[in-house]
């Protein structure tokens, strides 16, 4: 616990990855442990060890701002249910961390609480929205951290960080005490260093919650923690129509090579096309912007001010999306996600895709022709993730390599509804034979 919050205290002002640090609580609780310890009642999996949670859970005793300029922007009656079974499996909590405004963003810059710098290279975006999730995980500050993932913003900083993020099943993980962004399509998940420990973290959160009622009473596969099993025979799907086109030679270079290798383990790999995915991308967008417009509609309309100006801007589409385009894309989203499945996982156990399409650029570079030029550069970086998303799928980043600059690269494995099990399985396979990416240059 002490390396950690020294490592905080020395590593953070460069960093910017925490909003709240809560050194006072975290040793509190790191001594209450070691008493629960002593007494021999170990409380969980998890005991001892520190965490840190996304600006947006409700964390009791410390204010959640969501990223914004008010530090207690969202409140809850209860705490976030995810923070509260981790702490019931015997985490400690570091505090918490920063976030692109409201969650509206997908490079991990901030006009409040400074730009999330990524560990690998100062000056270039951690991903966002959970940028301080995943540059935190990736300097060693925290063990494990919690992100939000609506279009990507788990899988986006655990990609531009070198880190592993695991998007579950919508439904798989309660968002209660989480501020919401899309009340369709927000995910909450772990980002971890290893994907045994991200498949131990999910293991704690999931499963169903009264207070959210979209939470699943599917149970978790016990099989979820055992992943040392040999992949020979898996069948896994490469798409040859969409998520190849278009990205960087390095990208494309880094995945393909991760895929030769999941082959050498014996998984049965193979090409196919899938259903488009730029139609679920648009049916997305206009569902998060109308639901995000809706949550968001009293800092819009009395405190806009307060706001960046791109994401302003982004939120500020949803008041001009009609109720008619809104429920038709949910319905269309219902139909296209029965078809992607029936289709996509015909013949495969799980999907293989890029998840970033360039290494991590320049905060610099994406301020480059204001507003409009921004947001367009937004929808680039998230096009990979955000069809997953509205498809509910479960997702993992796992990273690949490096580029020739040493920024982490990284690819998706992807898998049918609630079967978390075989896409930590086979992440796991690949990270075992791959080796872990190392830790970047940061000290």
């Amino acid at each position: 616990m002490s390396a950690c919050l020294h490592r905080i205290e020395r590593l953070d002002g460069k960093l910017r990855a925490f909003i709240t640090v809560d050194a006072e609580g975290a040793l509190a609780a790191a001594r209450e442990r070691d008493a629960e310890l002593a007494a021999g009642r170990p409380r969980g999996p998890l005991h001892g060890v520190p965490l840190a949670y996304k600006d947006l859970c409700h964390v009791r005793g410390l204010p959640t701002s969501c990223g914004t300029a008010t530090p207690e922007y969202f409140t809850s009656e209860h705490e976030c249910t995810a923070v509260t079974r981790l702490t019931a499996a015997g985490a400690v909590t570091l505090g918490k961390l920063n976030m692109s405004e409201l969650a509206s963003g997908p490079f991990g810059d901030n006009p409040h609480h400074g730009n999330v710098q990524n560990p690998w290279r100062a000056g270039h975006v951690s991903g966002g929205s959970s940028s301080g999730s995943g540059a935190a995980v990736a300097a060693g500050l925290a063990f494990g951290a919690l992100g939000s993932d609506t279009g990507g913003s788990i899988r986006l900083p655990a990609a531009c960080c070198g880190i592993v993020g695991f998007k579950p099943t919508y439904g798989r993980v309660s968002r209660a005490g989480a501020m919401p962004l899309s009340w369709a399509l927000d995910h909450i998940g772990p980002m971890t260093r290893t994907v045994a420990d991200a498949a131990l973290m999910l293991s704690v959160i999931a499963g169903h919650d009264r207070r959210d009622a979209t939470s699943s009473r599917r149970g978790v596969d016990p099989g979820l923690t055992k992943l040392d099993v040999p992949v020979a025979g898996l069948r896994v799907g490469v798409p040859e129509n969409y998520y190849f086109d278009g990205i960087d030679a390095e990208v494309d270079s880094a995945v393909r090579a991760a895929i030769r290798r999941i082959g050498d383990l014996g998984a049965q790999v193979e090409t196919l096309t899938v259903p488009d995915p730029e139609t679920m991308t648009s049916i997305s967008n206009v569902i998060a912007r109308a639901e995000a417009a809706a949550i968001h509609h009293r800092v819009l309309r009395e405190r806009p001010h307060e706001l960046g100006a791109a994401v302003r801007a982004r939120l500020g589409i949803g008041f001009s999306i009609s109720a008619t385009d809104y429920l038709q894309a949910l319905r269309l989203r219902a139909r296209l996600t029965r078809e992607f499945i029936d289709e996509a996982f015909s013949d495969v156990d799980v999907l293989v895709l890029p998840v970033i399409p360039e290494p991590a650029p320049t905060y610099e570079a994406n301020e480059v022709g204001g507003v409009e030029a921004k947001i367009a550069r937004m929808g680039r970086f998230s096009r990979l993730t955000r069809p997953i998303n509205g498809l509910g799928l479960p997702a993992l980043s796992v990273p690949c390599g490096l580029s020739r600059d040493g920024l982490p690269l990284a690819f998706q494995v992807v898998g049918r509804p609630f079967d978390e099990e075989t896409v930590a399985w086979l992440g796991h396979a690949y990270e075992s034979a791959a080796g872990s990416v190392r830790r970047p240059p940061i000290d």
